[in-house]
């Protein structure tokens, strides 16, 4: 069977929203994210519209945007996992012990709401054959990269 430049697109928009359901998924079964978690999120939503858009243009530089998506969302998904696995820092909104806060309670820090609501980004949630979420999605997301580069080569 030959790929044509619309099946991989198909393919490829179609893996962005399975991996949005998936997120969702994980948030409805109680799996809250965590911010960089909602980052990985929108370069795949994008990643949908590019794909629509490609139906109603066949275009071939909405593939290569869609490729840039997915490598970005991909490349976050990388950053999550190494900021996971203690291998750099990440951004001190989401992540660290909070040293620098000390003598404050989480309510000084945010007035009316419950500190419990808090998701760090440095904290490993769930996992997969020793693989985060975050992890998952540089991976699958880099495939996706690889699948819309394919279709922007394509002839037709």
């Amino acid at each position: 069977m030959k790929l044509t430049r619309s099946t991989l697109v198909t393919i490829a928009t179609a893996g962005s929203g399975a991996l949005l359901l998936g997120a969702l998924g994980f948030q409805l079964a109680g799996y809250a994210p965590c911010k960089m978690c909602l980052w990985q999120r929108w370069p795949h939503a994008l990643a949908l519209v590019i794909g629509a858009a490609y139906f109603a243009t066949k275009s071939r530089l909405l593939c290569w945007l869609g490729a840039l998506a997915a490598a970005s969302t991909s490349a976050i998904g990388a950053f999550h996992a190494g900021v996971e696995q203690k291998w750099w820092e990440g951004p001190t909104s989401c992540t660290g012990a909070g040293d620098a806060l000390s003598g404050l309670a989480g309510s000084d820090l945010l007035p009316g709401s419950a500190t419990s609501g808090i998701v760090m980004c440095d904290a490993i949630v769930w996992d997969l054959f020793g693989v985060t979420m975050a992890g998952w999605n540089f991976l699958f997301a880099g495939a996706l990269a690889v699948i819309w580069v394919l279709a922007a080569l394509r002839k037709a």
